[in-house]
């Protein structure tokens, strides 16, 4: 390969690489990556909630976590031990609620900064409520605090795209 080989190779090499690192600091990959983590969002409340309807399988069956309304009730009775058994079902409706709309909120991109604060807001609560009722390894192995972190930093990047 000769000198003018080498020239040219890395001419072109360098001009790929130019072309990556103006992706990297595009307009359009942070949309990308902020319309991929709204659809992670919505898909991890979404299922969470067809979870405990029934929709992933039966109690016990395996990769589910509750299977059924009553056990879904039963696992926020443990969470949520401070409270009186009486509001149990009441808190868990909320939740459930609470996860469904944000969910859909998320997918249509409606008000997406309250949104994603919102969203950010009810992780970090289950996150905490998690780390006092069970410690600190169900929080983490669920990965609920990376997502109450990515749920702020979505809010805190809606914003910045707004200025823009």
């Amino acid at each position: 390969m000769g000198a003018l080989d080498h020239a040219a190779a890395r001419s072109v090499n360098r001009s790929a690489l130019l072309q990556v690192n103006r992706f990297l600091h595009s307009v359009r990959l942070t949309r990308f990556a902020a319309t991929a983590l709204r659809v992670a969002l919505a898909a991890d409340f979404l299922s969470a909630v067809a979870d405990r309807f029934g929709l992933w399988g039966m109690p016990g069956t395996p990769g589910v976590a509750w299977g059924d309304w009553s056990h879904f009730l039963t696992y926020v009775g443990r969470l949520n031990w401070f409270l009186p058994p009486s509001l149990i079902s009441i808190v868990g409706a909320i939740a459930t609620l609470a996860e469904t709309v944000l969910a859909l909120l998320l997918l249509i991109n409606a008000w997406p900064r309250y949104t994603a604060l919102a969203s950010g807001a009810l992780l970090l609560l289950f996150a905490l409520t998690m780390t006092f009722a069970l410690g600190i390894k169900a929080p983490l192995g669920y990965s609920v605090y990376v997502g109450a972190t990515a749920a702020f930093y979505l809010a805190a990047t809606t914003t910045l795209q707004q200025q823009t």
